[in-house]
């Protein structure tokens, strides 16, 4: 058997009879929590005067799945993180934590008094929100809460600097970014969404993965041959921005259709609150569903797509159809601030639907997709006359152009003008994003994760959330900024399994922004 990464581990399943029995021997019992990354002088001051409280002190540790502080992070792992703390003689037990906070440590351990330090008496200093939570946590099991230490220093920023977690492109745009913008005034930026009323519009695509273990080829078609393992459903295509968008205004509400197939129903129930609910069911219409055949994922590698199938009708939606899209229309536009529409080319927009919202949103933020079932014919410059913001991939952009050959900004630009957007955004994947904004210098920015679990739904995070900045007015620079931490997340993520969180969002980009 391989030995214990160290003797002071305690599993987090045993801490509860562990911390129990030496509470029975009359021991004075202190927790401290973090994620220790990189341990400096002001943890050891901390851990000591945490220690000096009682008799026995409990630090409880961050599992690296829950580690929200952007790309590269934790620099070292768990394991590692696990062997310096218990190197310290100050420290008597680790606790590693399956959970992103702390307050299930503290409710398992129960100690007589929880430490944090004195930096998370400012508010500030905890955007989230998790001291209040901690504190109910040890109120709630009769402990007492102190803020401790006087040397602080910050082992984010001290990785930032002097670290190479980050690529050199990353590192050189987030310093540039932090010496414009604190973190609380990026903090803020991200709060001021929560006041948009935001229309979301498009097509519902369900995601379907169907999880094979190849067996490899017949002996007499040479088919490749698959044993099915597994089914997952994800919410996709304009459903899937929704969800995103929940993340950050409570104000979101979302129009599409979807066909009466019985299955349907109770996915929207799940993921569209009823007072968002816009959604028409329409009898005849195919509930679009886009099938992955795929390999278990490997750790560490993305995951590899065998072939799709897609489910939808061939042709244009019905009269009826958009007939009842333009009712829904009228009387949804005149109470939101920003529309957020998502035209994928499977016939639910037609040249009517087009000119009411071009002519009645207050602001327009669009994303006209290409993709294997209207390649060649759902360009954005031909479909559409106007956007406030717009964002498109390299390949869009070359079908607006015509040609293969050109200067990327340059086109970008040429639609802006054409469209009379105040902001464009063109996402490249691993290669940048590159902004462009009326008055502002343009920005590009460097993808800010290299670690690709699935690549798709990574272009609508992006959309959801840089089309949130566009109606606040944010800054070009921070917008873009935004979009792609949302993006950072989604390829980390399987399809569209679930949204982004903007709790992540918000810890990551402070994190990268700590110089």
């Amino acid at each position: 058997m391989p030995e214990p990464v160290s003797p002071k581990l305690v599993p987090f399943a045993g801490v509860t009879a562990h911390a129990a029995a030496l509470r029975a021997q009359g021991k004075r019992l202190v927790q401290s929590h973090g994620i220790f990354d990189l341990i400096h002088p002001g943890h050891i001051c901390h851990l000591e005067e945490a220690r000096a409280l009682g008799d026995v002190l409990y630090v409880s540790l961050t599992a690296d799945c829950h580690v929200q502080k952007g790309p590269g992070r934790p620099y070292f792992n768990e394991q590692l993180r696990i062997k310096s703390l218990a190197a310290l003689a100050c420290v008597d037990y680790v606790v590693l934590v399956p959970f992103p906070g702390a307050t299930e440590a503290i409710e398992a351990i129960r100690p007589h008094f929880f430490c944090r330090g004195k930096e998370y008496e400012d508010p500030a200093h905890d955007p989230a929100g998790s001291v209040p939570a901690e504190q109910r946590a040890v109120a709630g099991v009769g402990g007492e809460f102190r803020f401790i230490g006087g040397i602080h220093f910050s082992s984010t920023r001290l990785l930032n600097q002097y670290f190479d977690h980050l690529s050199a492109p990353v590192k050189a745009f987030c310093h540039a970014l932090a010496a414009r913008y604190t973190r609380q005034q990026f903090t803020a930026a991200v709060e001021r969404l929560a006041d948009l009323r935001v229309l979301v519009v498009g097509e519902t695509i369900f995601d379907r993965y169907s999880y094979v273990k190849v067996q490899g080829l017949t002996s007499k078609n040479r088919i490749l041959s698959g044993r099915f393992l597994e089914r997952e459903t994800h919410c996709g295509g304009a459903l899937a921005a929704f969800r995103h968008v929940q993340q950050f205004t409570p104000k979101a509400r979302f129009l599409s259709v979807v066909g009466t197939e019985p299955w349907v129903e109770a996915l929207l129930a799940e993921h569209v609150p009823p007072a968002a609910d816009l959604v028409e069911r329409a009898a005849g219409y195919t509930t679009i569903v886009k099938e992955r055949f795929v390999e278990p994922r490997r750790e560490g590698q993305e995951l590899n797509k065998l072939f799709a199938v897609n489910y939808l009708d061939a042709g244009p939606a019905s009269a009826a159809v958009g007939n009842e899209m333009e009712a829904r229309l009228r009387e949804a536009l005149p109470s939101c601030d920003a529309v957020l529409l998502l035209d994928f080319g499977h016939g639910l927009f037609s040249p009517a639907l087009r000119r009411q919202i071009e002519a009645q949103a207050p602001f327009l933020a669009l994303n006209c997709q290409t993709n294997s079932n209207n390649h060649g014919f759902n360009i954005l410059s031909r479909r559409y006359e106007r956007a406030d913001a717009f964002s498109l991939d390299e390949q869009e952009l070359l079908l607006v152009a015509g040609r293969r050959e050109l200067d990327l900004a340059a086109e970008l630009a040429a639609l802006q003008r054409q469209l009379r957007a105040r902001y464009a955004w063109l996402t490249r994947g691993p290669v940048q994003t590159l902004g462009l904004a009326e008055g502002e210098p343009p920005c590009a920015c460097p993808p800010l994760e290299t670690e690709v679990v699935d690549a798709v739904g990574a272009g609508d995070a992006f959309f959801s959330v840089a089309s949130l900045a566009a109606p606040c007015r944010l800054p070009l620079d921070l917008g873009t900024f935004l979009g792609q931490l949302a993006g950072a997340q989604a390829v980390r993520i399987v399809g569209n399994a679930r949204p982004i969180a903007r709790e992540t969002l918000v810890h990551s980009g402070r994190s990268l922004l700590n110089f």
